[in-house]
Order: structure tokens, then sequence, then C-alpha cells
């Protein structure tokens, strides 16, 4: 595997393949790396000659300075996991390299309702600096796949928006690949690392409160479905900031349920200071 940390040399490395024919596959990260991140490498090594990693904390997407200071590091780890799983490049800038002109925001990019609900509601400019760090990636890499996880479901949107925005949509083909799990069903994220052995054990409910509306899914008012499983967190020890039935095509909020529009189950609840997310596709 090699590593670079400056665009000049990653370009001109990249560029070589290119006039090889070979494709290129992007997996884009902030490190603290898991088996969710490694199936992403693995994805893309099936498909693409060369698969790169990125990994970059991004300072601009974190609305709470606090977290941002939080948030895992474990770079030998992380290099150590990405040699095993036959990743060909890691991309490891620094803040300077990405934002040599400053951490301000240049461009608006327009997600019209995706940042007003759940998470851009939640965390306001949130996916403002996930587009700026993303588009910037995807200009220093420009790969012909790029791969994402479900697990990050309205990022995932957001993504797929910034590639239509940035004009990039017929180059770049978008891969979003199932959430992993843990045995007992908690979701793998890099912040998991962060939760205390008692409040691992908790942790699982966010699962527990979603397989409980998946399994409880009937036509018609899903507002009693919502409340009884916001219950579920409740009694665990979490602060819920929402979990939401919507629409899996387009993240509307569905509080009344047809019976044939294909849903997805969100949620984001605090664990004491650890905040988590996921969802699940229910038919």
């Amino acid at each position: 595997m090699i590593l670079f940390k400056k665009t000049e040399d990653l370009h001109k490395w990249l560029d070589d393949q290119r006039k090889k024919g070979k494709k290129i596959g992007f997996v884009p990260t902030m490190g603290a790396l898991h088996e969710g991140h490694l199936s992403l490498i693995e994805s893309s090594s099936k498909s693409n000659q060369v698969t790169v990693c990125s990994i970059f904390v991004n300072p601009t997407q974190f609305n709470d300075p606090k977290d941002y200071e939080r948030y895992p590091v474990t770079i030998e780890k992380d290099i150590e996991l990405l040699e095993n799983s036959g990743c060909d490049v890691l991309f490891m800038p620094s803040v300077v390299e990405m934002y040599p002109e400053g951490l301000g925001l240049p461009l608006h990019y327009d997600l019209g309702y995706l940042e007003t609900i759940l998470e851009g509601k939640f965390r306001p400019g949130h996916f403002q600096g996930v587009c700026v760090v993303v588009h910037k990636l995807l200009e220093k890499v420009l790969p012909d796949n790029l791969y994402l996880g479900q697990k990050d479901y309205q990022q995932c949107m957001v993504i797929t928006k910034l590639v239509d925005l940035i004009g990039l949509k017929k180059k770049i083909i978008i891969n979003i690949c199932p959430t992993l799990r843990e045995p007992d069903g908690l979701a793998m994220s890099s912040r998991n690392v962060r939760l205390k052995e008692d409040e691992r054990k908790k942790a699982v409910a966010i699962f527990q409160s979603l397989s409980f509306i998946r399994d409880n899914l009937e036509k018609g008012d899903l507002s009693d479905l919502k409340q009884n499983a916001n219950n579920i967190l409740a009694k665990n020890g979490f602060r819920t900031d929402y979990i939401e039935i919507a629409g899996a095509n387009n993240l509307s909020l569905v509080k009344e349920w047809d019976g044939k529009i294909k849903l997805v189950a969100v949620a984001a609840a605090f664990l004491n200071e650890v905040r988590l997310i996921d969802n699940m596709l229910l038919n």
C-alpha cells in the first residue's frame, strides 16, 4: 500500500494508473476503521484495479467542537488494517492540505429539504461541511466508483445529490453497501469505541427499537409505533434526538402509511456523551 499526504503526488500516481486503463475505486473515511469500512474496501477491490482510501477527520462537519476533539484517532491500527485488506492507496492529508485558505465554507450546496430534517435539523451546518470535504476529495481522487456505507443513510443521499450538483453524476458510480453489525445487532461505528462497558450493553437498544418498528409495521397511523420505539430507547438511558419513519427513496417523513411506499426507520440518540445513529429498511 502506498501512502500519500500531498494532493500533487496522489494526482501524478493516479494519472499514471488511468493511462494504463485501470479503474479507480474510492472509500472516504474519517479513520478509526472497523469491519464496516473494510467491507467497503473489499467491495471496491472486486470491481476496480486500484482502491483508494482516505483518512481525514473533517473539522467543518462538526457543529460541536468538543465532538471533533473527542473523535477517535487510531492511525497505526488503521494503516495495519488497510494493508491487510488489500487497499492500494491511503490518502491522509493534513487540515492545511485540505483547507489551504482556512476553514471557511466558500460554497453553499443547495441540498433542499435534506438539510432541514433529521441530521440536518439536529446538526445545523453538518451537511455543508460534508459536501465541502467530499467535493474536495472527489476532485483530488477522481474515482470511477465511490463506496459509501448505508449506516449513514441521509449522508448517502446528500452525497448522491452533491455528485449531481457538481456535475459528476455521469462520471462517478455511487455504490451504497449494507450496514455491518456486531453479533448483538449494534451497527459498527467508529464512535462505539467511546462507549464504556455498561453503555455498550445498553447501546443495542437502538437496533432493538428499529427492529420493533420493522416487526410491528402496519398500514395506517404510525405515531404509536414510533412512540413505543422511542420508549425502548428511553428505558435504556438514551436521550433521543429523533426516531422517524421515512420514505426510503427520498427521506420524506411518513405519518400515515398506505401500505405500499418503501420505508426506512432512522434514529439518532445519545447514550450519555456518545451520539449513535442507525437505520433499517422496513419493507
